[in-house]
This record gives structure tokens, C-alpha cells and sequence, in this order.
């Protein structure tokens, strides 16, 4: 086996274009690690944001883009239990996604979910982590709750709406297209709201506020949002399309007890990202091996066309997740 792969680099900060096929040499597992041997790796808008210069990768993660991968292990780190070499799973990875290989800890794979194959399970981790450490543990979401999540067509809405759904909550989302509306009423929306022709603002209200939101945009959607919120409602902030900087009123938060959280999860440390691998394999991936819940798939591209799949993630005509495959399965 050589000592070099393939992989996708960030030639210079800029559009698409600046991702090109190189040669890197192949990882080494470090203490706690595994590498595993990548079949398809899924393309993130964290992805693009590096790309454009706009979201460095933590010191000590490679610079190749690519936050999750599934393949299979070939190699395994001092200290690593509970995987083998040979073992098929999806990772939740610090970086280095585009590429044939790629080292990640152990600890934040997960097995491929029964009856599931390697292109679907390698666009779990990086929503699937997202929605719940944001929906469930810092949003607090409960059976019987309404929320509201913005984007309900992206990879992250897409996840939203089905385990919100899954956990007994009253599912709203917003979409730019009746298409897009039309694909989260299938997964689970009770409603959809084309923000182009509603005011998601009024139709909250209607339905008595939300309880938890979900939101990506920012901007001038903060002051909106905590308007459509309920009494004591929390809107958890994962980032900010439209800028993170609003002139705002915070009195509401006093008067109406409302909380505004967020996180992201690239930063957190190793132990914070194992924690939720485990309540993830504990709470959602017998949901998975049933079949209640699934990745809902846009297209896939080769490797070498990488640039092709973040144009087409930043046109924003996808519905769900968009893969790259790297070497079949």
C-alpha cells in the first residue's frame, strides 16, 4: 500500500474553484485514534465556509475540508477499545474528510446502522450530532412542544424534522419553495411555511409560539425569532447566513423569560463530542436501524469533483445532504 492518497485541498481562499486533487500522505492513528479508509465523505456548509477563508480548522486538525466520512477502519491508535480493524462505521472528524484515508478518535464513531448503506451513514455525524446537542440538550425539546426549525430543506433541517417528529414534538419549518415546504410536511411537519409568500413570525403566533427554534440565518431573523417565540421559549442559534450582528431589543427576554443558546461544533472538545456519539448511539440509532428516521439525499459527486457539490450546496437547490464519493460502497 502506498504512503500517499488522494485527497481535495483548499488551494487559496476563494469559490469553488479553489478546491483541487492532490497527494498527501496517508494519516497515522494517534494515541485514541483510528483511520479509517473513506468510501464517501458528505460536504457541510462548514465545509464551504473554510473554503472561503471564513472558518479556520482548530490548530491541531488537518487543513483538508470534511467533517464526516464513512468507510472502514485500517488502523487503530494505543488506547482505542470498542472498534477493530475491518470494523464499518461513520465519524464525526475535526477535518480531513475529502480524501481517501482519515484519522479521527475512536470515540467519535459510531457503526453504520443496520440495513443502512455507506452513502447514507456518511451524512449522519455531522447533522445528526448538530441537531441533538442543540434540539435536545441545550433547546431542551419536548414531547408535545412546538418548534420551529429555518431551513427545513437543508441537511440540518432535514434531521431537525424527523427527530423532532420521532420525539413526539409539533414539527414547523420554513422552506423557500413550495417544493422545499412540500419535502418537510413528508418528513414530518405539521407545518411549512414558504418564508416568500408567510410571515413565519404570524403563523407561530397562530399556533400559540414556538417553544424551541432552530436557526441558521441570523441577521434580521434574531428580533423576528424571539417574536415568535412562546413564554419561555428558547431559540438556539447555530449560525448566521445572514450576518451575526442585529440591533436588538433584549427587554422581551426579561418580561417573557426567554433564553437564546447556540453552539458550534467543530471547537467543542474530544470529551464533549464523545458524549454525544454516546447519547446518539443510545437514543437515535435504534431509530435509524428502524427505519423512523433516515438522511434524506440530494446528489453525489466524485471525489474530483468537489467543486461541482459545493456549487451546488451554495446554490441552495439541494434537498438534504450531498455526498462525495471516494472509493464506492
Amino acid at each position: 500500500m502506498s504512503d500517499m492518497m488522494r485527497a481535495v485541498e483548499i488551494t487559496k481562499p476563494g469559490g469553488p474553484e479553489v478546491l483541487q486533487l492532490t497527494h498527501r500522505p496517508m494519516p497515522k492513528p494517534a494515541q485514541g485514534q483510528v483511520v479509517i479508509k473513506v468510501a464517501w465523505a458528505g460536504v457541510n456548509r462548514p465545509d464551504a465556509l473554510q473554503r472561503a477563508g471564513l472558518y479556520a480548522p482548530p490548530a491541531t486538525a488537518s487543513d483538508l475540508p470534511g467533517l464526516e466520512a464513512s468507510g472502514h477502519i485500517v488502523a487503530v491508535g494505543q488506547g482505542v477499545s470498542g472498534f477493530a480493524v475491518g470494523n464499518q462505521v461513520c465519524a464525526l472528524l475535526p477535518g480531513g474528510g475529502y480524501a481517501d484515508y482519515v484519522a479521527t478518535p475512536a470515540a467519535h464513531c459510531l457503526p453504520v446502522p443496520d440495513g443502512m448503506g455507506l452513502k447514507e451513514a456518511a451524512c449522519l455525524p455531522e447533522t445528526f450530532f448538530t441537531v441533538w446537542s442543540n434540539v435536545f440538550t441545550r433547546g431542551g425539546l419536548q414531547a408535545g412542544a412546538r418548534f420551529l426549525v429555518h431551513g427545513g430543506s437543508s441537511g440540518i433541517g432535514t434531521t431537525a424534522i424527523q427527530l423532532a417528529h420521532a420525539f413526539g414534538a409539533r414539527v414547523f419549518a420554513t422552506a423557500g419553495s413550495d417544493e422545499k415546504c412540500a419535502a418537510c410536511a413528508r418528513l414530518g411537519a405539521e407545518v411549512a411555511i414558504n418564508y416568500r409568500d408567510q410571515d413565519f413570525v404570524e403563523v407561530m403566533r397562530d399556533h400559540g409560539g414556538a417553544d424551541v427554534i432552530l436557526d441558521m440565518v441570523g441577521g434580521d431573523y434574531i428580533p423576528r425569532n424571539l417574536k415568535a417565540l412562546a413564554d419561555d421559549g428558547c431559540l438556539v442559534q447555530i449560525a448566521f447566513l445572514n450576518g451575526p450582528k442585529v440591533d436588538i431589543n433584549l427587554a422581551p427576554l426579561m418580561m417573557r423569560r426567554l433564553t437564546i443558546t447556540g453552539s458550534t461544533l467543530r471547537p467543542q472538545s474530544d470529551l464533549a463530542k464523545a458524549r454525544i456519539a454516546q447519547e446518539l448511539r443510545q437514543q437515535v440509532w435504534p431509530l435509524l436501524a428502524a427505519g423512523r428516521v433516515a438522511p434524506v439525499m440530494d446528489q453525489s459527486f466524485a471525489l474530483e469533483d468537489a467543486a461541482v457539490a459545493h456549487a451546488r450546496m451554495e446554490s441552495s437547490a439541494h434537498i438534504g445532504k450531498i455526498a462525495l464519493q471516494v472509493a464506492g460502497g
